[in-house]
Order: structure tokens, then sequence, then C-alpha cells
């Protein structure tokens, strides 16, 4: 049985065999979007953008399943539609991780859960397969997500939109910011700055304590869900990766996705 802790007491992970691993990728997609109403649907190439994301999660090896978690009946009879998976969830959730963790409850047998973003049609189906693998090999781990290691004179590291991470010797995160992190007081060679990028894996157990706590001080502050898994002492892997695949976030950089869509084939 999984304890869920209060603030402050660490998460006492649950340690569980290699083969007894049912892996569960999930893509949040819902309708509302202030810049871009819609988006899931939105087509690209000739398909739904949420099509594009769920045939490249197709190409994983390490996915035993694959579902999309939506609030809307239009996105939810598209997935239908092409082959797919999907689940109606609540318009309520504040964020895509309490949207996951209800579609979940649908599927029992999952120990492991993805969380892939719905609007990143040339996310690199490897490092997915890398995540999946990172939490089956440590049972020590509540979380993995990735990071692209960054030049420290890169703008990216100015801007309030990238968030940053830095991490323990071991590849375990320290710490998020949507500050330059870290601050290079002295010239450290070789050492990058790491944008991190937003995928996740959880261990069921994990997941369904997460959405039970309570926002934390420093997620508040910075806006970062990510920093209340932190603050309740959660083992977060952070895999370095090369995949710099973008989101879709507007009308016009959908039609760069399309663009680049058409240079892949």
């Amino acid at each position: 049985m999984v304890l869920c802790l209060t603030l402050a007491q660490p998460f006492a992970g649950v340690a569980q065999s290699s083969s007894n691993h049912h892996i569960l990728g999930v893509l949040p997609a819902r309708w509302g979007s202030s810049r871009f109403p819609g988006k899931p649907l939105h087509l690209i190439a000739g398909k739904p953008l949420i099509q594009h994301v769920w045939e490249r999660c197709l190409r994983c090896a390490k996915l035993d399943e694959i579902l999309v978690a939506t609030d809307d009946s239009r996105i939810f009879d598209a997935v239908i539609g092409f082959g797919g998976k999907a689940v109606m969830t609540s318009s309520a959730h504040p964020t895509g991780t309490d949207r996951i963790a209800e579609a979940v409850r649908s599927v029992p047998q999952a120990t492991l859960i993805i969380n892939i973003q719905g609007d990143e049609p040339l996310i690199d189906p490897a490092l997915i397969d890398q995540l999946a693998t990172a939490m089956v090999e440590d049972s020590t781990l509540d979380m993995a997500t990735a990071a692209n290691p960054l030049s420290p004179s890169d703008s990216a590291v100015q801007d309030p939109n990238v968030v940053k991470v830095v991490t323990a010797l071991d590849g375990r995160a320290l710490y998020f910011s949507r500050s330059p992190l870290p601050f290079f007081r002295n010239e450290v060679p070789g050492l990058p700055v790491l944008r991190h990028k937003g995928i996740y894996a959880y261990s069921r157990g994990f997941l369904e304590c997460f959405v039970t706590w309570p926002p934390s001080p420093l997620e508040t502050a910075e806006s970062l869900e990510q920093l209340r898994a932190l603050e309740n002492g959660a083992s977060i892997k952070v895999i370095l990766t090369s995949d710099t695949s973008p989101g879709v976030d507007t009308p016009e950089q959908a039609r760069e996705i399309e663009r680049l869509l058409a240079a892949e084939n």
C-alpha cells in the first residue's frame, strides 16, 4: 500500500521488479488554450496534431499501452477515429498531471506512466524509451525527466519562459528554475546549463501521491509543478538528451512543424 505523505516528509518509493511493469504512455490533450483553441485537432500535413504525436509513440519499444487523456468529446472522437485509445476526463483539472492521474485510473495494470506532451509531434521515441528504462532499472526513482545541454552564453539561459534544471553528480534533479541556473560566479569549463524538457515518467504510486499534495511554496513562487515533487522529497532522474523537438503553441509554429515533417519524409 502506498502511503501519501505530508509536505516536508520524504516519499518512500515501493520497489518493483522490471518483469512486473506495465508501462503506459499518456498524452494529455485539452481543447481550451488561450493562444490556440482546439490545438490537438489542428491539421498538420493532413493529420490532427494529436495523431502525429500518437504515431510517434507507436515507434517506442518500451510502451505497453498508449492513451490520450482529454476533456473534449471532439478530441475523443478524433482519436478513436484514427484507431487510437482515449479516455474522457474532467475539464476542471488545474494541471495536465491531474488529468493524467484521473486517466490512469482506467488502466489499473499500469505501474509506470510516461507523461508525453500532446503538442510535440517530433518527439524522439528513443527518449521516451530512455525514460522508461531509467525507471525500470532503478526502483529508488519516483520520477524521471529530460534536459538539453545549453551553452552558458545561449540566450535561452536568461529567458524566464525556458525552465532550467541543475542536478547532483548522480544525475538526480536538485532544483528547477526560470532564472539562470546555475549562476556562474566562477567559470567552470565544460559545465553546461540544462534546459528542462517537459516530459515525465512516474511510478504509479508516486503519481497518486503527488496529486493529493497541495501546491508547495517554491512551486507557487516559480509556477513550476515539478518543484512540488522536490519539496516533498521525490527522487527525480534527469536524462540528458539532444532531442530539442519543439512544441506547437501557435498556428505559426504549426506551419514550421509541417515543414520539418516534410523534410523528414
